[in-house]
């Protein structure tokens, strides 16, 4: 297998007025191509820190960090803003989807984003908003949409440009029963019949259960997996 993602002894301390507050502990750990991953752990105990340096959106104090063969931990904020661009895509407990736009515009505005270019892939969205059942909702905009409705656009946007890595932050966190249960076979569709690597924190055993791998951390460390 490949391996898509790995730390080396990530360390993460937050400066909180003179003392230093360590985050993440050394954290070392290696994910292969295709994987579906679940970070599990209590409040606190760095899962959402480590979440965010994977995705480029904080710097590590020290340690390694390679996505797809790059290092994060070596690169400018612009370089490491550029493998955010084309390799990563995010799904947020928020949605964050712009209200002012539809379900398609939201879509289009990634497309944009990414490619830095107004070139049209309509097919490519078509296809997205069909696999998510989102087809009939392509012009609604976000408070037209149930909440439910709205986290699929989220994760349509996040693979409307096919990158390397998901990565989730309790993306069922703000849904009822029956919507996550939409939204966690959705993610298990994307990573069975398409190979995408996902890696989602959860506080959800019944979401954990859906993926192939668990790792489980506390204080900053990995304790189990």
């Amino acid at each position: 297998m490949t391996t898509i993602l790995q730390t080396d002894n990530l360390v993460k301390s937050y400066m909180i007025g003179k003392m230093e507050v360590p985050a993440l502990r050394g954290v070392s750990l290696q994910i292969e191509q295709g994987e579906f991953v679940a970070i599990m752990g209590p409040s606190g105990c760095g899962k959402s820190t480590l979440l965010h340096l994977l995705g480029g959106l904080l710097s590590p104090t020290s340690g390694k960090i390679l996505i797809d063969g790059e290092d994060l931990s070596k690169v400018s904020d612009a370089k490491r803003t550029d493998i955010r661009r084309r390799k990563i895509g995010f799904v947020f407990q928020r949605f964050n989807l712009f209200p002012t736009l539809t379900a398609d515009g939201n879509l289009k505005l990634a497309e944009k984003i990414h490619s830095g270019n107004g070139g049209n892939s309509s097919g490519n969205r078509l296809e997205v908003l069909r696999l998510l059942k989102l087809e009939d909702k392509m012009h609604h905009k976000p408070l037209e949409l149930s909440g439910g409705e709205q986290q699929r656009v989220a994760l349509a946007r996040a693979v409307i440009n096919s990158p390397a890595i998901i990565l989730a932050d309790e993306p069922t966190g703000n849904l009822d029963t029956e919507n996550s249960q939409i939204v966690l076979d959705m993610f298990r569709e994307l990573n069975a019949k398409y190979g995408q690597t996902i890696i989602m924190i959860t506080h959800n055993p019944e979401a954990a259960a859906v993926c192939s791998r668990t790792i489980k951390m506390r204080d900053g460390h990995i304790v189990e997996e």
